[in-house]
């Protein structure tokens, strides 16, 4: 039987709920920066490192272990390597930052998934990562 695949809507929905959960990460860290800095605002390109490791730790946690954020639970699919395994911290961060490339080619390593066969974006492929459907039901009558 052949796994359903996660289709490039589902992806982008689930990222829609976890960019809102990393937003309000990103406004503690900053609050907490602005009171670290007696009030003021705080600048530098240092900022930017900073809420570059969040996000970092943030996907990193959900993907290796269990395999999904909050918007993979929500849309039922989660990211594991080729061969079924969690995926390792090093995948974690490649998928990250190759998933930054996706989006900072005008979105066109998204748009690769409605090309793609197996709807991989680029992220997927060269991180050696696939995102797996998970139907609930079927696992409920297997049981």
């Amino acid at each position: 039987m052949e796994e359903r695949k996660v289709n490039l809507w589902r992806r982008l929905a689930a990222g829609f709920y976890d960019s809102l959960l990393l937003i309000a990460m990103y406004f503690l860290v900053g609050w907490l920066m602005v009171m670290l800095n007696d009030g003021e605002a705080v600048e530098g390109p240092w900022l930017f490192w900073l809420l570059l490791l969040v996000a970092e730790i943030f996907f990193a946690k959900f993907w290796c272990n269990p395999g999904q954020t909050l918007g993979m639970q929500v849309w039922k699919f989660r990211v594991e390597q080729l061969d079924g395994r969690p995926l390792t911290f090093r995948q974690a961060t490649a998928r990250l930052l190759f998933s930054l490339v996706s989006w900072g080619c005008l979105g066109l390593g998204f748009l690769w998934a409605l090309f793609d066969k197996e709807q991989r974006t680029w992220h997927d492929i060269w991180s050696q990562t696939r995102l797996v459907y998970i139907d609930h039901k079927k696992n409920a009558k297997a049981g």
